[in-house]
Protein backbone atom coordinates (compact mmCIF):
# COMPACT_ATOMS: atom_id res chain seq x y z
CA UNK A 1 0.00 0.00 0.00
CA UNK A 2 1.31 3.43 -1.00
CA UNK A 3 -0.09 6.23 1.12
CA UNK A 4 0.39 9.96 0.49
CA UNK A 5 3.84 9.40 -0.99
CA UNK A 6 6.01 12.46 -1.68
CA UNK A 7 9.33 12.08 -3.50
CA UNK A 8 11.89 14.61 -4.64
CA UNK A 9 14.86 14.35 -6.96
CA UNK A 10 17.60 16.81 -6.00
CA UNK A 11 15.64 19.98 -5.23
CA UNK A 12 12.50 19.19 -7.24
CA UNK A 13 9.46 17.41 -5.84
CA UNK A 14 8.17 14.89 -8.39
CA UNK A 15 5.54 12.93 -6.47
CA UNK A 16 2.99 15.00 -4.61
CA UNK A 17 0.91 12.58 -2.59
CA UNK A 18 0.51 9.26 -4.43
CA UNK A 19 -2.03 6.80 -3.07
CA UNK A 20 -2.23 3.28 -4.49
CA UNK A 21 -3.18 -0.14 -3.14
CA UNK A 22 -2.27 -3.34 -4.99
CA UNK A 23 -3.35 -6.78 -3.79
CA UNK A 24 -1.84 -10.17 -4.71
CA UNK A 25 -3.11 -11.46 -8.04
CA UNK A 26 -3.97 -8.03 -9.42
CA UNK A 27 -2.63 -6.42 -12.57
CA UNK A 28 -2.53 -2.62 -12.50
CA UNK A 29 -1.56 -0.36 -15.42
CA UNK A 30 -0.12 3.07 -14.64
CA UNK A 31 -0.35 5.50 -17.54
CA UNK A 32 0.53 9.16 -18.06
CA UNK A 33 2.57 11.65 -19.99
CA UNK A 34 6.34 11.94 -19.86
CA UNK A 35 7.35 13.70 -16.65
CA UNK A 36 4.17 12.84 -14.77
CA UNK A 37 6.05 10.77 -12.16
CA UNK A 38 5.50 7.17 -13.31
CA UNK A 39 9.15 6.10 -13.35
CA UNK A 40 9.86 8.08 -10.19
CA UNK A 41 7.29 5.93 -8.40
CA UNK A 42 8.99 2.74 -9.59
CA UNK A 43 12.43 3.92 -8.43
CA UNK A 44 11.06 5.03 -5.08
CA UNK A 45 9.52 1.59 -4.59
CA UNK A 46 12.93 -0.03 -5.10
CA UNK A 47 14.82 2.48 -2.94
CA UNK A 48 16.96 4.27 -5.54
CA UNK A 49 19.14 6.66 -3.48
CA UNK A 50 18.59 9.58 -5.87
CA UNK A 51 14.84 9.48 -5.21
CA UNK A 52 14.31 10.86 -1.71
CA UNK A 53 11.03 10.13 0.06
CA UNK A 54 9.98 13.29 1.91
CA UNK A 55 6.62 12.06 3.17
CA UNK A 56 4.14 9.21 3.19
CA UNK A 57 4.38 5.44 3.55
CA UNK A 58 5.00 2.31 1.49
CA UNK A 59 3.76 -0.81 3.25
CA UNK A 60 4.54 -4.23 1.79
CA UNK A 61 3.47 -7.48 3.43
CA UNK A 62 3.00 -5.56 6.67
CA UNK A 63 6.51 -4.07 6.58
CA UNK A 64 7.61 -0.48 6.23
CA UNK A 65 9.41 -0.69 2.89
CA UNK A 66 11.13 2.64 3.43
CA UNK A 67 13.20 1.11 6.21
CA UNK A 68 14.65 -1.59 3.94
CA UNK A 69 17.67 -1.22 1.62
CA UNK A 70 17.23 -1.98 -2.07
CA UNK A 71 18.74 -5.47 -1.94
CA UNK A 72 16.45 -6.48 0.90
CA UNK A 73 13.40 -5.19 -1.00
CA UNK A 74 14.42 -7.45 -3.89
CA UNK A 75 14.86 -10.43 -1.56
CA UNK A 76 11.41 -9.73 -0.13
CA UNK A 77 9.96 -10.30 -3.60
CA UNK A 78 9.86 -6.93 -5.38
CA UNK A 79 11.21 -6.80 -8.92
CA UNK A 80 11.76 -3.78 -11.16
CA UNK A 81 12.16 -4.15 -14.93
CA UNK A 82 13.88 -0.99 -16.12
CA UNK A 83 12.83 1.18 -19.04
CA UNK A 84 16.49 1.39 -20.08
CA UNK A 85 18.35 -1.72 -18.81
CA UNK A 86 22.07 -1.10 -18.33
CA UNK A 87 24.83 -3.21 -19.87
CA UNK A 88 27.28 -5.13 -17.69
CA UNK A 89 30.35 -5.94 -19.81
CA UNK A 90 32.28 -8.98 -18.61
CA UNK A 91 29.31 -10.63 -16.88
CA UNK A 92 27.62 -13.39 -18.87
CA UNK A 93 23.86 -13.68 -18.95
CA UNK A 94 24.09 -17.20 -17.52
CA UNK A 95 26.16 -16.15 -14.50
CA UNK A 96 24.03 -13.07 -13.95
CA UNK A 97 20.79 -15.04 -13.89
CA UNK A 98 22.18 -17.73 -11.60
CA UNK A 99 23.42 -15.09 -9.13
CA UNK A 100 20.02 -13.36 -9.21
CA UNK A 101 18.18 -16.61 -8.49
CA UNK A 102 20.55 -17.47 -5.65
CA UNK A 103 20.09 -14.02 -4.08
CA UNK A 104 16.31 -14.27 -4.30
CA UNK A 105 16.00 -17.85 -3.00
CA UNK A 106 18.76 -17.53 -0.43
CA UNK A 107 20.57 -20.68 -1.53
CA UNK A 108 22.47 -22.15 -4.46
CA UNK A 109 20.23 -23.82 -7.04
CA UNK A 110 21.51 -27.19 -8.35
CA UNK A 111 22.96 -26.74 -11.83
CA UNK A 112 20.73 -29.35 -13.47
CA UNK A 113 17.57 -27.86 -11.95
CA UNK A 114 18.61 -24.33 -12.88
CA UNK A 115 19.40 -25.23 -16.50
CA UNK A 116 16.11 -27.07 -16.97
CA UNK A 117 14.06 -24.18 -15.64
CA UNK A 118 16.14 -21.65 -17.57
CA UNK A 119 15.71 -23.40 -20.91
CA UNK A 120 11.98 -23.80 -20.37
CA UNK A 121 11.56 -20.05 -19.95
CA UNK A 122 14.00 -19.29 -22.78
CA UNK A 123 11.92 -21.42 -25.13
CA UNK A 124 8.74 -19.58 -24.16
CA UNK A 125 10.42 -16.22 -24.87
CA UNK A 126 12.04 -17.31 -28.13
CA UNK A 127 15.58 -16.89 -26.75
CA UNK A 128 18.40 -18.87 -28.40
CA UNK A 129 21.08 -20.78 -26.48
CA UNK A 130 23.95 -18.46 -27.51
CA UNK A 131 22.22 -15.69 -25.58
CA UNK A 132 23.54 -17.18 -22.33
CA UNK A 133 27.22 -16.64 -23.16
CA UNK A 134 26.79 -12.99 -24.13
CA UNK A 135 27.51 -10.18 -21.68
CA UNK A 136 24.46 -8.68 -19.97
CA UNK A 137 22.78 -6.17 -22.33
CA UNK A 138 26.10 -5.54 -24.08
CA UNK A 139 25.19 -4.83 -27.71
CA UNK A 140 21.65 -6.09 -27.16
CA UNK A 141 18.75 -4.82 -29.23
CA UNK A 142 15.80 -3.26 -27.43
CA UNK A 143 13.83 -6.49 -27.79
CA UNK A 144 16.69 -8.60 -26.41
CA UNK A 145 17.02 -6.35 -23.37
CA UNK A 146 13.32 -6.62 -22.59
CA UNK A 147 13.31 -10.39 -23.10
CA UNK A 148 16.15 -10.67 -20.59
CA UNK A 149 14.15 -8.62 -18.07
CA UNK A 150 11.17 -10.94 -18.44
CA UNK A 151 13.41 -14.03 -18.31
CA UNK A 152 14.91 -12.78 -15.05
CA UNK A 153 11.44 -12.16 -13.66
CA UNK A 154 10.33 -15.66 -14.63
CA UNK A 155 13.28 -17.20 -12.79
CA UNK A 156 13.19 -15.19 -9.56
CA UNK A 157 9.38 -15.30 -9.27
CA UNK A 158 8.72 -11.96 -7.55
CA UNK A 159 5.54 -11.30 -5.63
CA UNK A 160 5.34 -7.73 -6.93
CA UNK A 161 6.64 -7.06 -10.44
CA UNK A 162 7.01 -3.40 -11.42
CA UNK A 163 7.50 -3.13 -15.17
CA UNK A 164 8.64 0.33 -16.24
CA UNK A 165 7.69 0.86 -19.89
CA UNK A 166 8.49 -2.68 -20.89
CA UNK A 167 6.92 -1.97 -24.29
CA UNK A 168 9.41 0.82 -25.06
CA UNK A 169 11.37 0.16 -28.26
CA UNK A 170 9.68 -3.14 -29.09
CA UNK A 171 8.42 -4.09 -32.53
CA UNK A 172 5.07 -5.84 -32.73
CA UNK A 173 6.49 -9.39 -32.67
CA UNK A 174 8.73 -8.69 -29.67
CA UNK A 175 5.83 -6.94 -27.93
CA UNK A 176 3.63 -10.00 -28.30
CA UNK A 177 6.38 -12.33 -27.03
CA UNK A 178 7.16 -10.16 -24.01
CA UNK A 179 3.45 -9.77 -23.22
CA UNK A 180 3.00 -13.55 -23.35
CA UNK A 181 5.90 -13.91 -20.91
CA UNK A 182 4.30 -11.44 -18.53
CA UNK A 183 0.92 -13.15 -18.79
CA UNK A 184 2.53 -16.51 -18.01
CA UNK A 185 3.86 -15.04 -14.75
CA UNK A 186 0.57 -13.64 -13.48
CA UNK A 187 -1.30 -15.59 -10.83
CA UNK A 188 -3.04 -15.39 -7.46
CA UNK A 189 0.22 -14.85 -5.55
CA UNK A 190 1.80 -12.26 -7.83
CA UNK A 191 0.86 -8.62 -8.42
CA UNK A 192 1.94 -6.61 -11.45
CA UNK A 193 2.29 -2.85 -11.83
CA UNK A 194 2.70 -2.15 -15.55
CA UNK A 195 3.90 1.36 -16.38
CA UNK A 196 3.25 2.51 -19.93
CA UNK A 197 2.50 5.51 -22.13
CA UNK A 198 0.37 3.67 -24.61
CA UNK A 199 -2.58 1.34 -24.75
CA UNK A 200 -0.96 -1.03 -27.26
CA UNK A 201 0.62 -3.45 -24.73
CA UNK A 202 -2.76 -3.61 -23.02
CA UNK A 203 -4.08 -5.31 -26.16
CA UNK A 204 -2.14 -8.35 -24.92
CA UNK A 205 -2.15 -7.86 -21.14
CA UNK A 206 -5.51 -7.17 -19.52
CA UNK A 207 -5.31 -5.08 -16.34
CA UNK A 208 -8.04 -5.10 -13.72
CA UNK A 209 -7.20 -1.50 -12.87
CA UNK A 210 -5.87 1.44 -14.87
CA UNK A 211 -4.52 4.59 -13.21
CA UNK A 212 -3.56 7.89 -14.79
CA UNK A 213 -0.72 9.86 -13.24
CA UNK A 214 -0.66 13.61 -13.65
CA UNK A 215 1.50 16.20 -11.90
CA UNK A 216 2.90 13.65 -9.46
CA UNK A 217 -0.44 12.23 -8.35
CA UNK A 218 -2.81 9.52 -9.47
CA UNK A 219 -5.46 11.73 -10.96
CA UNK A 220 -7.91 9.13 -12.25
CA UNK A 221 -8.51 5.39 -11.82
CA UNK A 222 -10.80 2.92 -13.51
CA UNK A 223 -11.06 -0.46 -15.16
CA UNK A 224 -9.47 -1.65 -18.38
CA UNK A 225 -11.83 0.49 -20.43
CA UNK A 226 -10.02 3.61 -19.16
CA UNK A 227 -6.97 2.72 -21.27
CA UNK A 228 -9.12 2.63 -24.40
CA UNK A 229 -10.64 5.98 -23.47
CA UNK A 230 -7.16 7.47 -23.14
CA UNK A 231 -6.10 6.03 -26.49
CA UNK A 232 -9.12 7.58 -28.16
CA UNK A 233 -9.18 10.95 -26.38
CA UNK A 234 -5.65 11.62 -25.14
CA UNK A 235 -4.36 12.87 -21.80
CA UNK A 236 -5.84 16.35 -22.21
CA UNK A 237 -9.21 14.67 -21.71
CA UNK A 238 -8.18 13.74 -18.15
CA UNK A 239 -7.38 17.38 -17.37
CA UNK A 240 -10.76 18.43 -18.73
CA UNK A 241 -12.57 15.71 -16.79
CA UNK A 242 -10.98 16.85 -13.53
CA UNK A 243 -11.46 20.58 -14.12
CA UNK A 244 -14.05 22.24 -11.87
CA UNK A 245 -17.37 23.03 -13.56
CA UNK A 246 -17.07 26.34 -15.38
CA UNK A 247 -13.27 26.31 -15.41
CA UNK A 248 -11.56 27.36 -18.62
Amino acid sequence: MIKDLHVRVEDKEILNGVNLTIHPGEVHALMGRNGSGKSTLSYALMGHPRYVVTGGQILYKGKDLLQLPTDERARQGIYLAFQYPVSIPGVSVSNFLRAAVKARRGEEVPVKEFRKELRTHMGALGIKDDFLSRYVNDGFSGGEKKRLEILQMALIKPELAVLDETDSGLDIDALKTVAEGINAMTGPDRAVLLITHYQRILNYITPEFVHVMQDGQIALSGGGELAHELEARGYDWVTQELAPTGAV
